[in-house]
């Protein structure tokens, strides 16, 4: 997860309110250290912090509840207003036609970050075209062509050209029939003369609709003279920031975009070329706070499925009406592996973040894993009707999927467990109407699943 300690922290500071009998000058005052403390831990600059937390001591101390709201909640939701506020410069990510032009040092994941990018904009359905503007770097042609091949997308470069403004005059050309076009350009071990012409240059041809400096989260607060730097040289409107998947220097990181008064529209967290979000202020700090982020959830929950909706909705009915096989458990499992790492996916889910430390995530993805091969080793006739799977099916299968006869029965007796607790659920028709709802099938007739 993001920011993994600084979650926890600020999370075991809100269960201080929500714990205490009465909310007091007292209570208030040790919260506001614990978020001070919290928030330095996570390398957040300190006049930033102190700002911050003044600000929420102010508020608390001296606004009152609204109607109907007690005065925990209220305190909660001012600490939630003020963290938001902290990181919200104006709309992350903007999904439209455009021109991006990407900036930064070397070795802080921009070229991986025009790949990532490329891939949001087209699985949006926007034509993307990718420009290899970097002449200094031997592979980084390459590489870029790698990543358009992995996620579908068109590169223009002219390996063995020196002449950047060039190169990027000639591919603006060449994808003028594309929405969305994202030059990488050269980076330095430091911001020198040469690279601030260069990029200057590459502008005046290219007249991006935006300037995009690519961070690595890990160098903390160091990040802010390199924003600044980059900033005075271009004009820079948005951030992306790299490595963001539990490193304790993040916070210092996101608090050094406020050199530059641009807005964070990405953070990357992981490697893959799915580990890419764009950013949300309320999302980010909802999940901080351990209160979920459903719609994120869903809508992920929608890519396992793409292309896969009446399946999904096939399974739908089958859970439903308590008729589920191991089939649709395999099809679920598949869909959800998609969906991403299983630590994730409870990050968006709320209170999950609370069992973290009670759940070891990679066992369980290990089991997931384990599950899905000893299904694989299944005839389709054993996972449409598990009940004829007896002693000698169960050495096959075992066999056949390199595991052990335990581990065997213990996918069936999980299947066993969870078809069970569904037939529950089958026969009470009120709280199948309220799943039908969250599974986006209200309009389906009741009587049909029976």
């Amino acid at each position: 997860m993001v920011l993994e300690g600084l979650g926890k922290s600020l999370r075991n500071a809100l269960d201080r309110i929500k714990g205490a009998t009465s909310i007091d000058e007292q209570l208030i005052k040790d919260v506001v250290k614990d978020l001070q403390r919290a928030l330095l831990q996570a390398d957040v600059n300190v006049q930033l912090v102190l700002a911050l937390t003044k600000k929420i001591e102010e508020r608390a101390l001296g606004e009152k509840p609204p109607a109907g709201k007690s005065p925990k909640d209220h305190v909660m939701k001012i600490i939630y207003d003020e963290l938001v506020n902290l990181l919200d410069n104006g709309e992350g990510l903007r999904m439209k036609p455009q021109t991006i032009m990407m900036v930064g040092l070397y070795g802080q994941g921009k070229t991986t970050s025009t790949g990532k990018l490329a891939f949001l904009f087209n699985k949006k359905g926007f034509k993307v075209g990718l420009i290899a503007a970097d002449v200094y770097r031997p592979a980084a042609y390459d590489q870029l062509c790698q990543l358009g091949e992995k996620v579908g997308v068109d590169v223009y470069g002219e390996p063995g050209e020196s002449d950047a403004p060039g190169i990027v005059q000639r591919g603006m050309e060449h994808f003028k029939d594309k929405k969305v076009v994202i030059i990488d350009t050269s980076g330095r071990h430091a911001l020198e003369d040469d690279l601030i012409q260069e990029i200057k240059d590459i502008a005046r041809v290219a007249q991006p609709d935006e300037r995009f400096l690519v961070l690595d989260s890990q160098v903390g607060q160091q990040a802010g003279p390199q924003a600044e730097a980059f900033h005075n040289a271009v004009g820079v409107t948005g951030v992306i920031l790299t490595k963001m998947d539990g490193t304790a220097k993040g916070g210092g990181a996101i608090s050094a975009v406020s050199k530059t008064n641009a807005r964070i529209v990405c953070l990357g967290v992981g490697e893959h070329i799915r580990d890419f979000e764009p950013f949300d202020a309320n999302k980010f700090i909802s999940r901080l706070l351990g209160m979920g982020d459903l719609s994120s959830l869903v809508e992920m929950a929608r890519e396992g499925y793409e292309g896969q909706e009446e399946q999904m909705e096939e399974t739908g009915k089958k859970m439903l009406s308590g008729k589920f096989t191991l089939r649709d458990m395999y099809q679920q499992m598949q869909a959800m592996n998609k969906m991403g790492p299983l630590k994730k996916i409870m990050s968006l889910i709320p209170g999950m973040s609370k069992m973290e430390d009670k759940i070891d995530f990679e066992e369980s993805q290990e089991r997931l894993a384990k599950y899905k091969h000893i299904m694989d080793s299944m005839t389709l006739e054993e996972q449409e009707n598990p009940d004829i799977i007896k002693s000698s099916r169960v050495q096959r299968i075992a066999m056949g999927s390199g595991t052990s006869v335990q581990d065997v029965r213990e996918l069936l007796k999980q299947f066993s467990q969870s078809k069970k607790a569904l037939k529950g659920m089958s026969g009470n028709r009120k709280l199948r109407k309220q799943m039908m709802k969250q599974m986006g099938m209200a309009d389906l007739d009741l009587d049909s699943l029976e």
